[in-house]
């Protein structure tokens, strides 16, 4: 019975790291509004996490509305549906393609770099030296990335969303000769705030699937460079599938909350 041990052995792990992640994030939480806040970290956090992650949640955004403006277009042109191209690519921009896309992106630069550098503390016993001088390694190292990620992450799935729409209207209008007029009247006659309020859920829910996986990684790292580089790749493929799964689960809650049109 070689491959059921495999499947209880996967089973086993994939439980100890649910529960280590839920853990790690119950203490967060409770760090924050319990425990000591460094402003000055909170702050070094937001321009490493917000600031620095723009460019490529504009491109992502910019390209992945622009290409998906052109397919919609080739398709609706069979139909005489040019004009529906704008509140398909808005609708689909705010409820799933910004959100997810800025996760996955920011994880993949973020989240890596989360779980390298506090991986190389582990490894280099950093993280016991802070335990030694009485501070808490969760309140130093995880709150300010935690609290900079749930700032920064709505931020960015707007400038993606926002980035996405702007370039679909360039090609749109410019390129495939869609009316300006009508692309823009039915964008706002279809998409409403409760697509607004959909993104920037999920993409507070997404910040927290990325700092915590991230952080959880960084924290279990053990087995020197070797083991930091194992916890990096696991880290944005955790997160990367995090994200995904998530996303299913929050779409199929969050449209019966805000259906779409309404």
């Amino acid at each position: 019975m070689p491959i059921i041990g495999i499947f209880s052995n996967l089973y086993t792990a994939f439980l100890t790291f649910l529960g280590q992640v839920a853990m790690l994030a119950g203490e967060t939480i409770l760090s924050i509004f319990c425990g000591r806040i460094r402003p000055k970290l909170v702050i070094q956090q937001i321009a490493e996490i917000g600031f620095r992650s723009q460019l490529v949640v504009i491109v992502t955004g910019a390209f992945t509305g622009a290409v998906f403006t052109a397919q919609a277009y080739f398709q609706f042109a069979t139909l005489n549906m040019e004009t529906a191209v704008g509140p398909v690519v808005a609708i689909s921009m705010f409820r799933e393609l910004g959100p997810v896309l800025a996760g996955l992106m920011v994880a993949g630069r973020v989240g890596a770099a989360m779980s390298a550098e506090i991986g190389t503390m582990r490894v280099t016993q950093q993280i016991d030296a802070l335990r030694a001088l009485a501070v808490n390694p969760v309140d130093y190292l995880v709150v300010p990335r935690a609290m900079a990620m749930f700032i920064s992450m709505p931020f960015l799935v707007v400038e993606c969303v926002g980035c996405g729409i702007l370039a679909s209207y360039y090609v749109g209008v410019n390129v495939l000769n869609i009316s300006g007029v009508y692309f823009l009247a039915n964008t706002q006659k279809f998409a409403d705030s409760s697509d607004i309020i959909m993104a920037l859920v999920k993409g507070f829910f997404f910040a927290g699937v990325i700092v915590f996986i991230s952080c959880r990684e960084g924290l279990n790292a053990k087995d020197g460079a070797v083991g930091v580089g194992r916890a990096t790749t696991s880290t944005v493929v955790n997160c990367s599938l995090a994200i995904l799964i998530v996303n299913f689960f929050l779409t199929m809650a969050l449209n019966v909350l805000f259906p779409a049109g309404q």
